[in-house]
């Protein structure tokens, strides 16, 4: 999870959507007033420009309100703004980009400072953090830009084209171009302050409530009253729980305390999971039959009821809030996939039932089957017998990490090190290394970036005051992953305005190659003739995971928007029922159980709105830049794909790897790696 990718996300999303407004906010920029100021302007500046003052025009006028002036002062600011020159345009261009870099940049920054006593692990929030996390400093930022006309200045003279006519002439484009295009994207919509600012509250609302819901495992209690989880150990819903899971396959009592996690799971998403046991070690409780004890007398339980949903339907009354603005993309549905990921909603969705009901699936299940010796239960989800850690124990693993980075100092320093053994020199490694900041994080860990080079961006990730476990040092590994992409694709692009990745799948794909790695760069080797292929079905088996949990995640904003005055228990009522669902469909079969609602148990759906579709798209780009680079210089490579800017996911795949994303490649080494066993 990427709370601040995620942010990021929303505030391209808020800036780069249809190129009209609505809500009763019209412009008064007639056709006539229109065609008359291209006529003009045609005529002065040439025919050979007919296209840019055409497009410029047009965006300019549907952006324009009474109060930016009558139908005279628009004709006049056009005529005095429009740029033919390309010398001109260029020195412009970059004079846009170094304004812009240090006004996000800093304004990113500020944000950074803002939240630091939420997001990182610096002893208890007091009510005053909780103000300073919620105000957001650039909200206003939009509305200047209009009021002092740089908004109409940029929409005027570098135009912003669609989806369709990028993904239709970007392969011609050079860097600049994409740069022109990208400074188009910029001013498409007029969002009121008034809604970013409610939502900035909203978002920081739903970030605490997710930050704080831990569940301290070691006063967990089985059917006998006893307790089977180490003392102290606290677990953050849902990754922790999922990542304990994991960590206890072929461990002593390992199918008892998956078992136990798992019925907290349910718990929780059915939401009669005691108040008292979250984020409380004062308590003792029995997830199998919701009873609860404190010093040792038995009380009854305060059930958090839909608070989760609460928070859900929240983030959903924020964000359509905003829909009449982007008539185009009129729901936030299609603003995160046909504007945030440039790839369709349908298109993704097609891709991703394809892969859950794949006939591999079954043959993979029957080989997990096998090796543990008994029947799948839902949680087996998280089955983790195929990486190369699974013959070490989680103890071992945790004494050999917290031997290591007794702190986040610790970690940061041996950064250097990981890049060289991945093939960097020394001097590169220094400096994409010298670019990054780790912090200990008070959630699960996320990476931020920069915005602008002469910052760093930051790794967080949870490191107890023994040291980094296990579980915090792969976290931090696949943060370092974000990290590293977003020094390069912001050291190492031609433009300030192509700088990043398509969308936070390609960011995610990055991620999830470091993370793979994670016990190389902890000098644990096996020797297994099987490897590749386990790696394979790994990363396949986990795919199908994530397929599940975003299909839920889009059908429930769709449920959302056919149902925009439901009441959080009517939400959750329908994401459990449509969790149900698409078990049946996808999972049930392989599982040999119904009705299991697992899938809705991923924190993302409740504070990052459609993020998790990244995860497994992010996967199979992962899969295919992986093979593309098998037999070639990594580090190299590396530089060199995720230094190609922020072009369309077509293009950028083209360049990248020389095809499109599909479920073939990964479907055919799954065949190869089971016909293997």
């Amino acid at each position: 999870m990427k709370k601040a990718i995620f942010l990021l996300l929303v505030l391209f999303i808020f800036s780069a959507c249809g190129p009209h407004s609505g809500n009763g906010d019209i412009s008064p920029i007639d056709p006539k007033t229109m065609e008359t100021v291209i006529e003009e302007l045609v005529n002065e500046h040439g025919q050979e420009q007919a296209e840019r003052i055409r497009r410029g025009v047009g965006q300019a006028a549907s952006l324009w309100r009474t109060s930016d002036g009558n139908t005279g002062e628009f004709e006049s600011f056009c005529k005095q703004s429009f740029i033919s020159d390309e010398n001109e345009l260029d020195m412009v261009f970059d004079r846009l980009a170094h304004y812009f870099e240090h006004l996000y940049g800093y304004m990113n920054r500020i944000s950074l400072e803002l939240n630091r006593q939420i997001h990182e692990d610096r002893g208890p929030i007091h009510r005053i953090d909780q103000l300073f996390s919620a105000y957001s400093p650039s909200a206003h930022i939009q509305d200047d830009l209009y009021n002092n006309k740089i908004a109409f200045f940029i929409a005027l003279n570098f135009p912003h084209y669609t989806l369709e006519e990028k993904n239709k002439l970007g392969g011609d484009w050079d860097d600049r171009q994409w740069g022109y295009a990208r400074l188009g994207d910029y001013f498409t919509a007029r969002v009121p302050t008034h809604l970013r600012q409610e939502y900035n509250q909203i978002s920081s609302d739903v970030d605490m409530y997710i930050a704080e819901y831990n569940i301290f495992a070691g006063e967990l209690l089985n059917e006998e009253g006893e307790k089977i989880f180490p003392e102290g150990m606290k677990l953050l819903s849902h990754w922790n729980l999922r990542d304990e899971i994991r960590s206890n396959y072929g461990q002593p009592r390992g199918i008892e305390k998956k078992e136990m996690l798992y019925q907290v799971m349910l718990r929780i998403i059915n939401q009669d999971i005691p108040e008292e046991v979250i984020n409380s070690g004062e308590y003792q409780w029995n997830p199998y039959t919701n009873e609860l004890w404190k010093d040792s007398q038995q009380i009854s339980p305060t059930k958090e009821g839909t608070r989760r949903y609460e928070h859900l339907l929240s983030n959903f009354r924020g964000l359509s809030n905003m829909d009449p603005y982007y008539p185009q993309l009129d729901t936030y549905i299609k603003r995160s996939f046909d504007s945030g990921m440039e790839i369709p909603q349908e298109e993704v969705e097609e891709l991703f039932r394809e892969y859950a009901a794949s006939p591999l699936v079954k043959q993979c299940a029957d080989l997990i089957r096998e090796r543990m010796g008994r029947d799948l239960r839902p949680y087996d989800l998280w089955y983790d017998g195929f990486k190369a850690r699974s013959g070490i124990s989680e103890e071992e693993l945790d004494r050999i990490t917290k031997s290591r980075y007794p702190d986040a100092e610790a970690f940061n320093r041996d950064l250097p090190r990981i890049l060289r053994e991945l093939g960097h020199n020394a001097e590169m490694a220094d400096f994409i290394a010298g670019k990054i900041e780790v912090n200990a994080a008070r959630g699960s860990g996320h990476a931020w970036g920069a915005s602008m080079g002469d910052m760093p961006s930051h790794l967080r990730t949870r490191i107890g005051a023994d040291g980094m476990d296990y579980k915090g040092y792969n976290i931090a590994v696949h943060e370092f992953g974000h990290n590293v992409e977003q020094t390069i694709s912001t050291h190492f692009v031609d433009n300030y305005f192509v700088k990043g990745i398509p969308n936070t799948a390609f960011t995610e794909a990055l991620a999830f190659i470091y993370q793979r790695r994670d016990m190389e760069f902890l000098g644990v080797q096996q020797e297994d003739q099987m490897q590749e292929h386990l790696e394979v079905l790994d990363v396949f088996w986990d795919n199908y995971e994530m397929m599940g949990v975003s299909l839920v995640d889009m059908e429930v904003w769709k449920w959302l928007y056919e149902n925009p005055d439901a009441t959080a228990a009517e939400l959750k009522e329908a994401v459990i029922r449509i969790s149900k669902e698409i078990w049946n469909e996808y999972y049930a079969s392989v599982f040999g159980e119904e009705d299991v609602p697992l899938l809705a148990i991923y924190s993302h759906m409740i504070s990052y709105p459609l993020y998790l579709s990244a995860y497994p798209y992010g996967r199979l780009i992962m899969f295919q830049i992986e093979d593309y680079i098998r037999d070639r210089d990594f580090a190299e490579e590396e530089l060199r794909i995720f230094s190609i800017g922020k072009h369309t996911p077509r293009h950028w795949m083209d360049k990248a790897v020389g095809s499109q994303i599909s479920n073939q490649p990964i479907f055919e080494a799954v065949e190869k790696a089971l016909s293997a066993f």
